[in-house]
């Protein structure tokens, strides 16, 4: 049986800027219909993925395919396809908000009743009907960016590509994204790719890319990739971790890390072993947290530093 053609697809993707290389010969697929995020802190190698993925910047190796097309060789046929929301707004704040979406819609060669059509239909779906005539000078935060998401898919792309989605949302403006992104990929069955810094915005993906240094270094499902931890978090602070690891090893026969200036170990018992470390090291410890796996120990765990770390 021939295997369904993938909504994204990359091989050995490689981008440098000078010396510095953005992206490592990177390997992905997303299917379709997927919810799909590219986690990483700045400097990651995300924003250029999306940079690549939306044929902003040319490819200077390896390949892409979005929809079955060669992003660096049918980039028009890639570009009709695709809707893009960009981290910096994009919309003409003296404009209303239905001439945003007209004019938009002119970029597509839509006109007439049907682009009116589209419009409003994308005005009803994220909410905005009432905000047709509203500068766009004028909205908040949240209402912005629901317009820019229907700029995006006012042309019914087959995949949507998020820059930093949830930038300068409130928690409230935030959960309703996510609202309507479920509600296109269950109703309309669009792919959706995105791109967060945000830990518990990843949280909610159907997979996720855990990028570092421009190299992939974690893919699955939130709930294995947690998994894959395996056991409970114990980080501990005191003023000499390097000595506090290695007494650590030597009188418990356990692995324990030095990671940003914590001593941080896994055990699968992690309530019995808080008790445990005080008493053996009596006036050693500053503090001890006790906590289940995250997305942050995920990428501790396959890189050796912390998430917000400023190593590279």
């Amino acid at each position: 049986m021939m295997r369904a053609t993938a909504a994204l697809e990359t091989s050995r993707l490689v981008h440098r800027y000078g010396e510095r290389t953005a992206l490592a010969g990177l390997d992905l697929e997303v299917a379709a219909g997927e919810i799909f995020a590219l986690l990483g802190p700045n400097g990651g190698g995300k924003t250029t993925l999306f940079r690549l993925l939306s044929t902003l910047i040319p490819i200077q190796s390896g390949s892409a395919r979005l929809l079955g097309y060669d992003v660096a060789r049918q980039t028009a046929e890639v570009q009709r396809r695709i809707g893009v929301v960009f981290q910096a707004p994009s919309l003409d704040k003296k404009l209303t908000v239905a001439e945003n979406l007209h004019h938009q819609g002119h970029l597509y060669g839509l006109s007439g009743g049907e682009l009116r059509q589209r419009a409003d239909e994308m005005l009803d779906r994220l909410r905005l009907a009432d905000r047709r005539r509203d500068l766009v000078e004028t909205l908040s935060g949240g209402l912005r960016r629901r317009v820019e998401l229907a700029k995006g898919l006012l042309h019914r792309p087959r995949l949507l590509l998020l820059d930093e989605p949830s930038t300068g949302l409130d928690p409230g403006a935030r959960s309703d994204l996510w609202d309507y992104l479920q509600q296109i990929r269950r109703d309309d069955g669009v792919t959706v790719v995105l791109t967060t810094h945000l830990l518990e915005e990843a949280d909610k993906a159907d997979r996720l890319a855990i990028l570092n240094a421009g190299s992939l270094v974690a893919l699955d499902t939130p709930d294995r990739l947690r998994a894959s931890v395996g056991g409970d978090t114990l980080t501990i602070e005191t003023d000499r971790p390097e000595e506090l690891a290695a007494a650590i090893g030597e009188r418990f026969d356990v692995p324990a890390a030095v990671v940003d200036g914590s001593v941080r170990l896994e055990r699968p018992d992690g309530h019995q072993w808080v008790a445990r470390l005080v008493e053996a090291f009596p006036g050693r410890l500053a503090s001890i947290k006790l906590g289940k796996p995250t997305l942050e120990d995920v990428f501790i765990a396959r890189t050796g530093h912390k998430f917000w770390s400023d190593r590279p």
